[in-house]
């Protein structure tokens, strides 16, 4: 069966103070399910025991003259045991393109960390009606063979749900995540992140294939994603 994984990306969030909210999220967690905090990678070996954590992003190498790049072997060193590859935010802001993702992702199972690979359609390809296509297309660009269900967690963000506070409708969720199931097999975690919060979790989590969500700012605060964490345990 997937992993249940309730999984935060504080991104570019979060000073030393910020780190109180994450001992609540880790004295509040739920049992029987994966809580896991990707923080800043100044914030990493700060984190509280007891809580899974992740990085953000990765260089491809272990080591070089890369300024301002961190290796997963970096981030195994801060505690991480995940890492975020392909977020649309990297695509978009960094360039990243699929054969980018496939190198990061990896580098982080080099590493030994579970990379949470990314994919996800902008509103005019939607609109255009190739999210499928789209997805599909992505995912076989950045997934290197050789991926399973202990070292990889895939995550679709629909591009124009990303904080902007539109959700995508339980339908076009469900389309995709049975896609997605279609492709990658009965084992691997399947998260769905794009402005998911407490109202909305417990009706995203009763979706078939829906294993946890990838949350962005409702992870920032224990009262906002205690309650989608507990969500996931309950379904």
């Amino acid at each position: 069966m997937p992993k249940k994984i309730a999984a935060g990306n504080w991104k570019m969030n979060g000073l030393r103070a910020a780190l109180g909210e994450a001992r609540a999220i880790a004295e509040g967690a739920p049992s029987g399910i994966v809580t896991l905090l990707c923080p800043p990678a100044t914030l990493l070996a700060a984190m509280p025991e007891g809580l899974a954590t992740g990085g953000q992003c990765c260089h491809t190498n272990e080591t070089g003259a890369h300024t301002g790049d961190v290796s997963a072997e970096m981030l195994a060193d801060a505690g991480a045991t995940y890492c975020i590859t392909g977020h649309s935010e990297r695509r978009a802001d960094h360039g990243e393109r699929d054969a980018d993702v496939l190198a990061q992702t990896e580098a982080a199972w080099r590493a030994g960390l579970t990379a949470i690979l990314c994919i996800g359609e902008t509103l005019e390809q939607r609109e255009a009606g190739r999210t499928l296509d789209v997805l599909s297309a992505q995912l076989a660009g950045s997934l290197p063979e050789g991926a399973t269900a202990e070292n990889t967690v895939v995550a679709y963000e629909p591009v124009w749900a990303i904080g902007t506070g539109k959700v995508a409708s339980p339908e076009q969720v469900a389309e995709v995540h049975d896609a997605l199931r279609a492709q990658v097999g009965p084992d691997m975690s399947l998260l769905y992140g794009g402005s998911v919060k407490a109202a909305n979790a417990a009706d995203i989590f009763e979706l078939g294939n829906v294993d946890g969500a990838l949350v962005g700012g409702a992870s920032l605060r224990a009262a906002d994603f205690l309650p989608i964490a507990e969500a996931l345990a309950a379904r």
